[in-house]
């Protein structure tokens, strides 16, 4: 059966077939092949794989950001961030950075962060003289925090496949998520000494506290989700739904960038790509489904610990497989499908399942950034009307950072798993 699904996929992923459709068709063939189970089990497994509470949260996430994107959320979170660091050599880019830290944490997705944040920064970064390469490369770059840093959408859909609380992901995500983006500060520092770019703002404590005034709404909706979700306030789903009110609240009636007519077509955006997300869960649950029946985890746990004798040269041979995989395919789809393979092997290795996800969700952060098929590439292209090289030339010089990052956080569990370790101790 193992050869029979990697020969029917390795297939159907050359002719170009959507993975999901992949994920159906090769569970198909391995039932009328290798099963006496009837078929229309596989119906019974897509329902199944939908009716889960906390995936409710993905669609209002993705609505909560695609409002947040449309509004002025963003141009507040800007400008507050731009009064604080603004006046620091390189400070306009270290406040690019920054709003993509805050934006992430209230839209839980990657490509709305380098919307929002970068179609508003990169001709702002580019007009005050830091380059065109480097304004592309950082902002696609910082852009990617919006699924490292909670909430975050790939993270719910590793705790559904893996069976991991999604709190405590969330939680696992902060100091990662933050360590990043100190790194990008520090080089955006350095590079701007070395350049001698010119510092656009001044330190002003009155600006510094206007913005701030200006900008309390936007920055209290982190706050508000994650704290609520942290205290247990309310759950993950519920902070989704409180979150999208709260944009809605915002913007409609605080800011008024927002109109009444803008609701349908964010409405239809966001249902369409919920639509998509939600259809790949459902195939990849039902394909995991499989595997579990078959035994298939046990099997690849055997052969795994037989050729690789330490849970650091797993962590490493993983890294490097979902390196090569987001070149080529879409790595949340390849999270679906491996990490529950690796489920077992993860349990006789000892490695904390948390502390495996936040690895898998730094690895589909890179997977983001990597040409052929990088998303927040053609996001940034899409913003920019910059061809997708020229994307990933500026993008290039800070992979290496991000891959440096990768290896901290795998190596040292304690960056990921000292904050939920605290609060619930």
């Amino acid at each position: 059966m193992i050869l029979t699904i990697c020969i029917s996929f390795a297939v159907l992923l050359l002719l170009g077939v959507p993975i999901a459709v992949i994920l159906g068709v090769s569970t198909m063939i391995s039932l009328v092949f290798f099963s006496s189970t009837p078929l229309h089990i596989i119906t019974q497994q897509l329902f199944n794989a939908l009716d889960k509470f906390v995936l409710l949260a993905i669609p209002f996430f993705i609505l909560a950001g695609a409002i947040m994107t449309r509004g002025g959320i963003a141009k507040k979170l800007i400008a507050f961030v731009n009064a604080l660091v603004g006046w620091f050599p390189g400070g306009l880019a270290m406040a690019g950075i920054l709003a993509c830290i805050f934006f992430a944490a209230i839209s839980g997705s990657s490509p709305a962060t380098v919307v929002a944040i970068g179609s508003i920064m990169i001709p702002a970064l580019i007009k005050a003289g830091y380059g065109e390469k480097f304004s592309l490369g950082l902002i696609t770059v910082s852009g990617s925090l919006g699924i490292v840093i909670p909430p975050s959408i790939p993270m719910i859909l590793y705790c559904l496949v893996m069976n991991v609380s999604v709190a405590e992901l969330f939680m696992a995500g902060v100091m990662p998520g933050l360590l990043i983006g100190l790194a990008l500060m520090v080089y955006t520092y350095v590079i701007a000494k070395k350049n001698n770019w010119r510092i656009e703002t001044k330190a002003s404590l009155s600006e510094l506290i206007r913005t701030t005034r200006e900008g309390i709404w936007a920055l209290a909706l982190p706050f508000i989700v994650l704290g609520g979700i942290y205290t247990g306030v309310f759950t993950p789903t519920e902070a989704a739904a409180v979150s999208v009110v709260y944009a809605l609240m915002v913007e409609l009636f605080i800011y008024k960038e927002f109109g009444w007519r803008d609701i349908t077509e964010i409405c239809q955006d966001a249902a369409i790509l919920s639509a998509c997300l939600l259809f790949i869960l459902s195939c990849a649950m039902t394909f995991i489904w499989l595997l579990t029946a078959e035994q298939i985890p046990h099997q690849l746990a055997d052969i795994i610990i037989q050729h690789i004798h330490s849970p650091w040269m797993f962590l490493l041979t993983v890294n490097i497989l979902f390196l090569i995989l987001g070149c080529f395919m879409d790595d949340v789809s390849a999270m679906l499908i491996l990490a529950p393979l690796f489920l077992e092997t993860l349990n006789r290795y000892g490695i904390d399942l948390v502390h495996f996800g936040i690895v898998m969700v730094l690895n589909i952060q890179m997977g983001m950034l990597t040409p052929p098929f990088g998303l927040n590439l053609f996001v940034a292209s899409g913003i920019t009307k910059q061809p997708i090289v020229k994307i990933a030339a500026g993008v290039m010089p800070f992979l290496l950072i991000m891959l440096v990052c990768l290896m901290l956080v795998t190596y040292i569990p304690w960056i990921s798993l000292a904050l939920p370790g605290w609060i619930y101790n």
